[in-house]
């Protein structure tokens, strides 16, 4: 049976997300989880479609591609294929085609697990690694600790604030009210809590939405903000702390969080609430 390359409709996106949910297993490494898909849904259905590849053989998806941005490609696969020599000789040949539509030509990266064979093979090819990303993990067998401020879960109700204060905390940001609601009605917000904290004067400070992939299961935090108008007072680390205790009450196992490593401020943050720093990873990356 040979690999065929997908690109899913958007009824079909699900039977993707569901196939992201499976694959997360605790000590596995970073990987692409159904919350990078459920957060790309602010862009809405379509434009999510469009930018998830599937790789599958015999009927069963073996790997899931995110196309997160101009020439940059998340990737993962199945835990059982990742040393899967077609698979990954099929992964890098799609992915270093232009005209099979998953990456184009000159600057490119590609994220994959650590130990995915696809990652040997780019190196084969010519391809080097990008700067370095710093993933963090916090274990969830224990309760968290409060985080000192007031937390809400976010509704519609509340989406514009949640709004402003994502738009406040990253530089260059569109995230409005209406991309809060194309991703809460997206099949995957089922699994994810958005919160948002108020400092002693009733200001929405920080936000942060969570996703799990089910009881037993690591979540993940994407994003994490705290609006700059506010930062230096320990609001990232509250935000953090109550990320952690949604993720536990989701079921999940432990929560995982990556950020570049040049973002010393949001290492230190993540730390500060409980997450410990796991090895650099680094992207596949092919210069112009």
């Amino acid at each position: 049976m040979t690999i065929a390359l997908d690109t899913p409709d958007i009824d079909r996106l699900v039977t993707a997300g569901d196939a992201l949910r499976d694959w997360q297993e605790e000590g596995a490494p970073m990987q692409l989880h159904p919350g990078d898909l459920g957060w790309f849904w602010r862009a809405g259905p379509r434009a999510t479609a469009e930018a998830v590849r599937t790789w599958s053989r015999g009927g069963r998806i073996l790997a899931v591609g995110l196309l997160d941005g101009p020439g940059l490609v998340r990737l993962t696969t199945a835990p059982d294929a990742r040393r899967d020599e077609e698979l990954a000789r099929h992964l890098v040949a799609d992915l270093t085609a232009p005209a099979r539509g998953v990456l184009p030509r000159g600057r490119a990266a590609v994220e994959a697990p650590e130990d995915a064979l696809v990652r040997e093979l780019l190196a084969d090819a010519g391809w080097g690694t990008d700067e370095p990303w710093s993933p963090l993990r916090r274990d969830l067998s224990a309760p968290v600790a409060e985080p000192g401020l007031r937390i809400e879960v976010a509704g519609p109700d509340r989406a514009h604030l949640v709004a402003e204060v994502v738009r406040g905390a990253f530089e260059g940001s569109r995230f409005t009210y209406e991309r809060w609601q194309a991703m809460a009605s997206g099949p995957l917000f089922g699994d994810a809590r958005c919160l948002l904290a108020y400092d002693d004067r009733g200001d929405a400070v920080a936000t942060v939405t969570v996703w799990s992939a089910g009881p037993g299961r690591p979540g993940v935090l994407e994003p994490m903000g705290v609006h700059r108008d506010h930062r230096g007072r320990g609001h990232g680390r509250a935000i953090t702390l109550a990320a952690a205790g949604a993720l536990r009450e989701l079921g999940s196992s432990s929560a995982l969080v990556c950020t570049p490593s040049s973002n010393t401020g949001g290492v230190i943050t993540y730390v500060a609430g409980g997450f410990e720093r796991r090895p650099e990873i680094h992207d596949c990356f092919r210069s112009a």
